[in-house]
């Protein structure tokens, strides 16, 4: 019988979205095959400790309550790392202080969502060390999670994006709710408009701003949005509100060499929106309240605007040199055209998650899926 794959997945991590990902892995550890795969689950608390040995997350799901968290326990173990060893760099302390190999790592599995875990930190550590990990490289981990310079790239591209701009909160002076007011009329945006910070995930820090025919409460909206997602992050985008459905795309790039491959495109349909129409897709109808929004795959929309979905889709995942997986996420507009919005190169794996959802309805089962993300990086 042939030896098993040795498989590291991480998961927890610092981010606000440390509880998503510790859903995202639970899901992922049920379905992952264990009669061809040797799983090592190393947890990252939220104070960035990593650690072996703690709770099985193989019970963690979106029912938990509250939340699960990683946490050391009286039985786990903190992880020390040597990246000079490479594949056997990975090793537990104990409580004396000596260490023991964890075993050679084949591959490690980053189901880690938002800042240290989706930006190119942890994928720069095992570039460091020659171990081989799904999903993308520095340069696109870290581009997407900007939503700035993911713009930026994409426009480059020709590929269209949101009408908006950025901000600076640490220059006070132009954060006010005068100033933002002020830069909306000079950019020529519409209302409503979307606050949200540039590197955040989640829907963490988004505010979505009606417009007020009382000019100070205008304002005072603006200040107050600003204002929240400032608390995830100091560079932000003020963006137009689009008359558009939201259609989100999977695509997976399994080999280095390899071309793209794109799912059907679903959506996301907001069953809140029957009785209020300014709801939108925030983080409770993301992934706490089941009854809030439903998965369409494919979604409902013409065969030739779902085909120029996959094509742009396939066009930005290419234009931030991506590799792996990533959901890229589009605005398709009345009139047919596609925008995107934003470009997630560690998309959600939960029960509910669109990634696995749109393969599995593109003929992809969710274990094939994993293995198929495994099994690439192997064949680099």
């Amino acid at each position: 019988m042939s030896q098993k794959v040795r498989v590291a997945v991480l998961y927890g991590g610092k981010a606000d979205e440390h509880s998503i990902s510790c859903v995202s892995v639970g899901s992922v550890l049920r379905a992952i095959d264990t009669d061809r795969y040797d799983v090592l689950p190393i947890g990252i608390t939220q104070e960035g400790v990593w650690i072996v040995d703690g709770e099985d997350p193989r019970a963690w799901s979106l029912n938990s309550s509250p939340l699960p968290t990683v946490q050391e326990t009286e039985h786990s173990r903190r992880v020390v790392l040597d990246p000079s060893a490479g594949a056997l760099g990975f090793m537990a302390q104990n409580a004396d202080g000596s260490v023991d190999s964890l075993g050679a790592v084949d591959v490690v599995f980053p189901v880690l969502h938002g800042p240290y875990g989706e930006d190119g930190t942890v994928q720069g550590l095992l570039e460091m060390m020659n171990v081989p990990y799904v999903g993308c490289g520095v340069l696109a981990s870290a581009a997407c999670m900007d939503k700035h310079y993911t713009k930026v790239l994409l426009s480059a591209a020709g590929i269209a994006v949101s009408p908006g701009f950025t901000l600076d909160a640490r220059k006070a002076d132009t954060v006010t709710g005068i100033a933002v007011e002020a830069q909306v009329e000079q950019e020529g945006l519409t209302w409503p408009l979307f606050v949200k910070p540039s590197r955040a995930g989640s829907s963490f820090g988004v505010t979505k701003v009606e417009w007020s025919d009382d000019r100070g409460e205008r304002q005072a909206r603006l200040a107050a949005a600003v204002q929240e997602a400032a608390e995830h992050d100091w560079r932000i985008l003020v963006e137009q509100g689009i008359d558009a459905r939201e259609i989100e795309c999977a695509v997976l790039r399994s080999t280095a060499t390899g071309e793209a491959r794109v799912s059907w495109p679903g959506e996301i349909v907001l069953d809140s929106r029957a009785s209020n129409a300014d709801s939108f897709y925030d983080f409770d109808s993301k992934y706490m309240d089941a009854s809030a929004s439903h998965v369409e795959v494919p979604a409902n929309l013409p065969k030739e605007t779902l085909q120029r979905v996959r094509e742009v889709a396939a066009r930005a995942f290419d234009a931030v040199d991506g590799m792996g997986l990533s959901r890229v996420d589009t605005f398709v507009t009345p009139d047919g055209d596609v925008l995107v919005n934003e470009i997630n190169t560690m998309p959600g794996f939960t029960a509910i998650s669109m990634y696995p959802k749109a393969w599995e309805a593109s003929g992809l089962p969710y274990s094939d899926l994993i293995a198929t993300l495994i099994e690439g990086v192997r064949r680099k």
